[in-house]
């Protein structure tokens, strides 16, 4: 009882974001920010070529990224959740759709966990850093290729991954 009025609220959030149609075409850019593409770019970027506490977050990014991705690759063989376009009725789903499982979201997964040592680093682009993460969540909402507790789920791992890299990594003597 108590696990399907959460299934059911997870599918009411779901569809509530998923009309928005209004939105699909601007959240299809901002969902590549959490794919494998920009965040390996991004972080390998920051760890190369900048340098100081810029350089150190960007070490701490692309270990936090390589951890959660494949924590979520284990995640998604033992939770083998269908995506809900594949499942659930009158649903806007972008063309060419993942065929993978859903639980949790890869792409918030990842966003989270590159953007949250950046937090940490600089405490002043917390808002405008959360606002993109929360964004690269919603639009896997709103494309129709994530329930929302899978982005919660993914935002969670990412940023827990992101924070205990931070904690191991200021433990390191050449950090």
């Amino acid at each position: 009882m108590y696990r399907q009025r959460l299934y059911e609220t997870d599918c009411s959030f779901f569809h509530f974001f998923n009309q928005q149609n209004h939105l699909a075409s601007i959240m299809k850019y901002f969902t590549h920010f959490g794919g494998a593409t920009f965040t390996i770019v991004f972080t390998l970027s920051l760890s190369i070529f900048a340098s100081g506490s810029l350089q150190r977050a960007g070490w701490i990014a692309l270990f936090s990224l390589t951890i959660s991705h494949l924590i979520v690759t284990v995640i998604k063989k033992i939770i083998p959740r269908n995506r809900p376009y594949l499942v659930l009725q009158n649903v806007t789903v972008v063309d060419n759709p993942f065929k993978d499982h859903s639980f949790p979201s890869g792409h918030t997964t990842a966003i989270f966990s590159i953007l949250v040592p950046l937090m940490i680093t600089y405490p002043f682009l917390i808002l405008p850093l959360l606002i993109v993460a929360v964004i690269v969540g919603l639009s896997r909402i709103v494309l129709g290729l994530h329930y929302p507790s899978d982005v919660l789920a993914g935002a969670t791992l990412g940023g827990i991954s992101a924070i205990l890299s931070y904690v191991l990594f200021i433990q390191l003597p050449f950090m």
